[in-house]
């Protein structure tokens, strides 16, 4: 079986910096809404803080990313419009890590997402401001922490092996 075909390095990075944008958002508004009192908050009030709704849309995000990378937004809009306007990128790149990273994000934000749910103070924020790490590190400086995380699992032999014809 053939690897797979090549993406450029340069989307992940650009769906990256948005994602940052957002997930920084999320974790101000989860610092000031009802994130650090959870426990005491109400149900209604947990589902209704504006922290909840933009992570779950972050999470929604991150499970498109996952399930179908051709038509998530933020991948989409790079091909569409920033794309066209760059030279063509010196190297391709597995897009296997990339969506496994999209997976990861998608944990993370859907573990402090149900915390937060189930009344646990300060896992809202805390949850997205690990992406926000993750994603700001990926944006401003290459190094995505899903797609090392990817690699360390391959090489353990737990994911990402194809069948081999030797």
């Amino acid at each position: 079986m053939s690897s797979p075909a090549g993406i450029d390095p340069r989307g992940p990075r650009f769906a990256a910096a948005i994602t940052a944008v957002l997930a920084l958002v999320a974790t101000f508004l989860g610092l000031i809404g009802t994130a650090p009192a959870a426990a005491s908050a109400s149900l209604a009030q947990r589902v209704a803080d504006p922290a909840f709704l933009l992570s779950v849309v972050i999470a929604l995000l991150f499970l498109w990313s996952a399930l179908s990378p051709r038509t998530a937004p933020w991948g989409a809009l790079f091909r569409s419009a920033v794309q066209p306007r760059l030279t063509p990128p010196a190297e391709l790149e597995d897009p296997r890590p990339p969506r496994f990273s999209q997976v990861v994000g998608l944990v993370v934000v859907g573990v402090g997402l149900v915390l937060h749910l189930l009344g646990v103070p300060w896992a809202l924020p805390i949850a997205t401001a690990a992406a926000f790490l993750a994603a700001f590190l990926n944006a401003a400086f290459a190094f995505c922490l899903g797609c090392q995380l990817y690699l360390l699992l391959q090489r353990a032999g737990l994911l990402g092996r194809t069948a081999s014809a030797s």
